[in-house]
């Protein structure tokens, strides 16, 4: 069919024997459509479908069989997946190019569990890191924390990017039902100044607090934006600079640079090497999340997180929500040249999800080498991408239902709403099903025609169907359940990455750009024309934007 391109598999003699297996079976699911296994199997939705900590998934809408499932588990079985998550939760070095730990899950674990890392035990660290933010949190909230002229803080901007941005912006999103609603919240991320003056628009300097959320406290776009913001601050509360103390916290293991900053280093929120960015909005990133939405509903999403860490590192491959997920995504991405997932949340607070997917699944797993240091000879990670329902079914669906790509998707619903509005949420629930019913079993000619439509409109009113689905049901978008979503999409990328054999945990690729960007920098702003060595387009474009920019 159209859409269901073959894809590139080349030989590569290291593949685990299930590989190859998937690789002959995949040519024969190819041949079957979702009408004629759903029609072979009248219990297969309720076959296809587990239910684990809270969170129902639904995968009977995908382009497998009983055989491709046992295939799938034993890849997972002979790529020693079950091994890695060991060594992760360990405290084993399993990002190899950095020598780090991958500790995430201690961010969550309780107080009653111990985590090594180089012989020390880092579950009282995180503890009490997180005391400290809540105590913090409290204050503020409180109108205890007062600024610098004896105002309370009703504005909080976030101060950060990538990691130390997406995860606090997506969260207080979601979450924002659960927020306090006499505050504002913003969100400062893009060195486009643009980002900064819309930011701090209509609000009183003498009650906002600025967190700084940067690890280094080194970071080109932060701290840029944190200057702007220190400058603004400084300028509207009469030139002082003690008023810094009092209206800028960081994020930060830098003391020093804090310090230099001019922010009391007994408001540092510290985490550490072992918290990559992408996977850190459970640490002190996450401090205007809890002074959002309040200590007590920061440790419940944490909680929600710990029992998907738990499930996915006790529960059987074949009943584990995490690994099912991640196998389906290799399964449609290197057996069928699936290049995109879509993810569509029904829950307008998720909005930012799909964004923040972005980042976790394609910083994660956009890899061309092994472990070993060898080109992969398969593909990795897909492109992420999503819009909330049902706005997107009046925009991209288009394309998911009769365009030429296959387009896998995540549709994720609560059976209970947040606002409950008379007959909005049956409707919002009913669209959810259609869509998964529609793009499983589509409309073949015969049903057109049956419908009177003309012989020659038929052919563009035909929907092939057999696009794949997961669904996935909770009962309502909760701090918890937040939690729980977000690890499960956290260890179906990490599953993905053992079996493509790549390290998941690192980010080279972001560096190149950056390192460049800082020799450019001085080209741009230099006061004489600059000697340049780049290619003719880059000297070209700085030439032009030195004598555009001078003519203003």
């Amino acid at each position: 069919m159209a859409a269901n391109p073959q894809p590139r598999l080349k030989k590569q003699a290291t593949r685990p024997p299930a590989w190859k297996a998937l690789s002959a079976h995949s040519k024969t699911i190819s041949k079957l459509h979702l009408r004629q296994l759903f029609a072979d199997d009248p219990d297969r939705g309720q076959c296809m479908a587990i239910e684990a900590v809270g969170l129902y998934l639904d995968y009977s809408k995908n382009r497998v069989t009983d055989e491709t499932l046992n295939l799938l588990l034993q890849l997972a079985e002979e790529s020693g997946l079950r091994a890695r998550i060991d060594a992760m939760f360990s405290g084993e070095k399993i990002n190899i190019t950095e020598k780090r730990a991958v500790l995430h899950v201690a961010l969550r674990a309780p107080k009653d569990e111990s985590i090594i890392v180089d012989g020390k035990d880092v579950v009282p660290e995180v503890h009490a890191v997180l005391d400290r933010m809540a105590d913090f949190s409290q204050r503020v909230r409180s109108g205890e924390w007062k600024g610098h002229t004896g105002k309370r803080i009703r504005n909080v901007i976030n101060i950060g990017i990538g990691g130390s941005d997406l995860g606090p912006v997506m969260a207080y999103e979601a979450l924002k039902h659960y927020s306090e609603r006499d505050m504002t919240f913003r969100f400062v991320s893009n060195v486009d100044g643009t980002d900064f003056a819309e930011a701090v628009q209509g609000l009183d300097p003498a009650e906002t607090l600025f967190i700084v959320s940067s690890k280094t406290f080194t970071t080109l776009e932060t701290m840029t934006n944190a200057g702007t913001a220190r400058a603004w601050s400084v300028a509207w509360l009469g030139g002082d600079e003690k008023s810094v103390a009092k209206h800028f916290v960081a994020v930060s293991t830098n003391a020093a640079e804090v310090s230099k900053f001019g922010i009391d280093t007994a408001n540092m929120f510290g985490f550490w090497d072992w918290v990559g960015g992408r996977y850190s909005m459970d640490s002190a990133i996450g401090l205007s999340t809890m002074v959002a939405i309040g200590p007590d509903n920061f440790r419940a999403m944490l909680h929600g997180f710990h029992q998907m860490d738990e499930h996915f590192r006790t529960a059987p491959f074949d009943a584990n929500l995490p690994v099912l997920m991640g196998l389906l995504g290799l399964w449609y991405n290197d057996f069928f040249g699936a290049q995109t997932v879509a993810v569509l949340p029904y829950e307008q607070y998720l909005k930012r999800f799909p964004a923040y997917l972005q980042q976790l699944t394609m910083e994660s797993n956009g890899k061309h080498v092994t472990l070993a240091g060898k080109p992969v000879t398969h593909d990795t990670g897909p492109i992420y991408w999503g819009e909330p329902g049902t706005n997107g079914q009046h925009s991209f669906y288009q394309l998911i239902h009769q365009g030429t790509r296959l387009i896998p998707c995540d549709f994720i619903a609560f059976t209970k709403t947040l606002n409950p509005l008379g007959r909005h949420h049956d409707m919002l629930l009913a669209n959810v099903f259609a869509q998964t019913e529609a793009l499983a079993f589509g409309k073949t000619p015969e049903q057109v025609k049956a419908e009177g439509t003309p012989d020659w409109l038929v052919p563009h009113r035909v929907f092939e169907g057999n696009r794949p689905s997961n669904t996935i049901l909770a009962e309502r978008l909760t701090p918890e359940v937040l939690g729980k979503l977000v690890a499960l999409y956290e260890h179906s990328v990490f599953t993905q990455g053992v079996i493509w054999n790549i390290d998941s945990f690192d980010q080279w690729g972001v560096e190149l750009g950056k390192v460049l960007a800082q020799r450019i920098i001085p080209e741009l702003e230099g006061k004489t024309e600059p000697m340049l060595n780049h290619d003719s387009s880059t000297n070209t474009l700085i030439r032009r934007y030195r004598k555009l920019k001078e003519s203003q």
